[in-house]
């Protein structure tokens, strides 16, 4: 087939998501720009003129072949062009690109890597890794980047992984919290508050107040705090000493 040559005024498609969808037996294809799909399924974007890049239905996008009317008839059982565009743009399925998927992949890893190392140490030093040093070892344990979930509800896997698979120490860091309990509610919430931690460090009475000095996992944190905004109603006090939790305790005090 003879290439088509393109006026020079025509639109380039560039930074082009191709929106694909079988019906009857066969394929149409949309050219749609980068990240208006979701927009427009969101309802953020009405106007089809902003999404598409030419408002027309194709067989094949990358070689400019469109789809013949009466196949379109025959599929959609209707000839309006943007009726049938709207029901690819709802049903049909994003192509990405290889090159554009793998950066994309490459991307997201970064992205779970660097929250892992924001959440972890090394277990002997209490120190975080570099994100460098936890992307070896995922590609190590062999973990899997899910696209179609976003980093932060992959990172409790990827950690679990690492702890299993790979060859690097590493556990989640540890939050060092003091809390300032009235006497009269310490008795009464003390074994609540302390099935929460990790380790307790320091538990002392005063006159009025009864100190805990306690290691946690991070996402007790609020926990705790709700439990003392419930219980004491403002009149206990929580404060977050260190985020890691190092080796020697009175580092932080």
């Amino acid at each position: 087939m003879p290439q088509i040559q393109q006026p020079s005024n025509q639109i380039k498609l560039t930074n082009v998501s191709v929106v694909r969808l079988k019906k009857g037996g066969k394929r149409f294809e949309i050219a749609c720009y980068k990240n208006k799909v979701q927009e427009f399924r969101n309802g953020v974007e009405t106007n089809l003129d902003d999404v598409l890049q030419i408002n027309n239905v194709f067989v094949n996008v990358s070689k400019g072949e469109v789809a013949k009317s009466g196949d379109l008839q025959k599929a959609f059982g209707k000839s309006d062009v943007n009726e049938i565009v709207k029901e690819i743009l709802k049903k049909g399925e994003v192509q990405v690109g290889e090159k554009e998927r793998e950066h994309d992949l490459g991307s997201l890893r970064k992205e779970i890597a660097t929250l892992v190392a924001e959440k972890c140490v090394d277990p002997a030093t209490q120190r975080p890794y570099p994100v460098g040093i936890i992307e070896k070892a995922m590609s190590e344990a062999g973990f899997s980047v899910k696209p179609n979930k976003n980093a932060k509800s992959q990172v409790s896997e990827c950690i679990k992984l690492l702890q299993s698979e790979s060859n690097l120490p590493i556990q989640r860091a540890r939050m060092r919290i003091k809390l300032s309990l009235p006497v009269a509610d310490a008795d009464r919430l003390r074994e609540k508050i302390v099935e929460l931690a990790e380790k307790v460090e320091s538990d002392e009475t005063g006159d009025s107040d009864r100190e805990i000095t306690m290691l946690i996992d991070p996402s007790q944190f609020r926990v705790i705090n709700d439990l003392l905004q419930k219980e004491c109603k403002g009149r206990g006090r929580l404060e977050t000493l260190t985020f890691t939790a190092t080796a020697n305790p009175s580092a932080s005090t």
